[in-house]
């Protein structure tokens, strides 16, 4: 039956209510009397109105940097990461909330308007979208340009396309799977498709991308290897390739799996192609090489420093960005730091994230017994415990003592008690009340090691598919796939041990051992990518897609109480170090709802056969 404005999904009120792009596009110069024929029939034109994906039309905010992590923490006071039991903020904002099982009119920041304080990741995703399937409507249209650019075009639409989808999914749940241009006379009744029917058809969607990428020639944006191309801002065909693994990837998770041990074998092929096509067009994990021997700065250069690496299939990068005063990177950047102490937030790492970073030997310190057997071998003290462990540990956290944090060197993150008082150090002092830590840990990721008191220019990128996840996603799928450690997709050069090992080896960590059971090797390869990836927007999306989330999330969440001390042989640093629970109002909880987030109120009442996800 016609089904006319009676329009059942939020996908279709929200193409309905946005303004149309290309009236957008055309209203900008009404006086060259742009037409529907000119826009898509010019290849300058065409590309100027597609671009909005990336810049937004008007130059307003719905585009697609919206679905990237650190677009996000631009934007907002706190981080994916900060919703979980891996940070803390500083200053409580409504990450709090939300990670404390409370949305509230938080739900709005997503799904509402652009404003100073909102994120409109939902309609912008739609948006997107819309664009895209306007663009693939009309490219027939194209008179002047080369067949290489209309190939590009159609790649980059397919691409975007499948991203939107994937970040819609992600954060509200399977949706309907948009493949034109919506319109009050379609004939239709959206429904939302299953989880996996919704994965499948996002990597289907980077599959197409890929294709028409191939045929254009563009594997990756600069085919020099020099990193030098201005159009790197748009994705390639290596970045389809790895982006359809990991829908593929989260397909065959537990939350999402329809086919069983297929849908693993599915994912591992997949993952095992992007590495291969990964290798072959010259990107690679960073390495000592890469920065004149110095691996730390290497490593580094894929979250700052440099505007992209060649490990980096596709990133974002934000230039020139501030390490003092910047009041737009509260979610990052503790107030401490930024010379902005009452108002700055910061990701603060728990007790229970750093507990994560095994000791250099390669040992296990999750739990009092990984703890107990690590001491047992001298190589883990409770009370000189950061010493000897894997490197990412000091690259991404900033702890007591630590060095080359200039402007704080070392970081002095305690309190001693002089004259019956007790006097706290500069990054713990509660002076600077919302500004500093409450676990003891300051996030290093983003910030820049040159002097932090001083207004330093920077670039910081978001490095939102690497060559080191395709490891992982291999290793995860290979294993679940084919049989645990000696798991091996056919035809594939790696097992998923030698694929986990190669992201250790690159930081100077152990093999694993082998022998492990698939149980205990799947926890390890989960661990692994915790610490590999961690403040990279990964382990929210993790947690829930492995239903790993209720346990991590009804933890009791720990910080670390530092108290200057003597010397001794009980306290050989001169600290007295104790695992604390952070204070109530800052641990973390768990119920089902928090799977995904929820729809307006407004919204719900507008939906029919598009079922709405619970109210919190």
């Amino acid at each position: 039956m016609k089904k006319y404005f009676k329009i059942i999904t939020l996908a279709v009120i929200l193409g309905l209510i946005l303004p149309s792009c290309l009236e957008s596009y055309l209203s900008e110069a009404p006086d060259a009397g742009l037409t529907t024929d000119v826009v898509f029939s010019k290849y300058n034109n065409i590309t100027k109105f597609f671009d909005g994906v990336y810049d937004g039309i008007h130059g307003n905010d719905y585009n697609i940097k919206c679905a990237h992590p650190l677009y996000f923490s631009l934007r907002m006071e706190y981080s994916w990461d900060a919703m979980t039991d891996m940070s803390d903020n500083g200053r409580q904002y409504e990450s709090q909330s939300i990670k404390g099982g409370q949305m509230g009119g938080t739900v709005d920041k997503f799904a509402g308007p652009v404003s100073a304080k909102n994120l409109p990741i939902l309609p912008s995703m739609f948006e997107c979208i819309r664009i895209c399937n306007m663009t693939l409507k009309n490219v027939g249209m194209l008179q002047d340009a080369q067949q290489v650019d209309i190939d590009d075009l159609i790649g980059q639409a397919h691409f975007i396309r499948a991203y939107a989808h994937f970040a819609l999914f992600r954060i509200w749940g399977p949706m309907p799977f948009i493949t034109k241009v919506l319109t009050p006379g379609d004939e239709f009744d959206l429904t939302r498709l299953s989880r996996n029917e919704t994965c499948k058809k996002i990597a289907q969607d980077f599959d197409t991308a890929y294709v028409y990428f191939r045929k254009a020639g563009i594997m990756r944006r600069d085919a020099d290897l020099q990193l030098s191309s201005p159009m790197q801002f748009r994705p390639a065909g290596v970045a389809a390739l790895g982006m359809k693994a990991r829908a593929l990837l989260y397909a065959a998770s537990p939350q999402n799996n329809k086919n069983g041990v297929t849908d693993w074998q599915d994912a591992a092929k997949a993952c095992m192609t992007a590495i291969d096509s990964s290798k072959f067009y010259g990107f690679a994990m960073q390495t000592a090489s890469q920065a004149s021997g110095n691996l730390k700065q290497a490593y580094k250069n894929n979250f700052m420093n440099v505007t992209r690496t060649n490990e980096q299939l596709w990133s974002y990068s934000v230039n020139q960005y501030q390490s003092v005063g910047l009041s737009t990177m509260q979610s990052l950047t503790n107030g401490v730091f930024a010379q902005a102490a009452t108002a700055m937030s910061g990701e603060n790492p728990t007790q229970n994230l750093v507990d994560k970073f095994e000791t250099k030997w390669g040992e296990p310190l999750n739990t009092p017994a990984d703890r107990a057997a690590a001491t047992a071998l001298g190589h883990y003290n409770d009370q000189d415990p950061y010493s000897n462990r894997d490197p990412r540990f000091a690259w991404g956290i900033i702890y007591n003592q630590t060095s080359e944090v200039a402007g704080y060197n070392p970081a002095n993150i305690y309190y001693e008690t002089i004259g019956g008082k007790q006097m706290f150090s500069e990054l713990l002092n509660f002076a600077a009340f919302l500004g500093v830590t409450r676990t003891g840990y300051y996030q290093r990721k983003s910030i820049y090691d040159s002097n932090t008191k001083v207004t330093t220019s920077y670039n910081l990128t978001d490095p939102i598919i690497r060559v080191a996840e395709l490891y992982l996603n291999y290793a995860e799928a290979a294993a679940q796939g084919y049989g645990g450690e000696a798991g091996t997709a056919p035809g594939a050069s790696l097992s998923a041990a030698q694929a986990v090992n190669l992201v250790r080896t690159r930081v100077g960590m152990p093999n694993l051992p082998t022998g492990l059971s698939p149980t205990i090797f799947l926890q390890r390869v989960k661990n692994e990518r915790v610490i590999e990836l961690c403040f990279e927007g990964h382990y929210y999306f993790d947690i829930r897609r492995w239903l790993d989330a209720p346990v991590t999330m009804g933890q009791v969440l720990y910080g670390i109480d530092i108290e200057k001390v003597p010397v001794s042989t009980t306290y050989p640093k001169g600290f007295k170090y104790l695992r604390v629970p952070l204070p109530a109002d800052r641990q973390s909880m768990w119920k089902d709802e928090m799977y995904t987030f929820p729809f307006t109120t407004e919204d719900n009442y507008k939906m029919r056969n598009f079922s709405p996800n619970p109210i919190w």
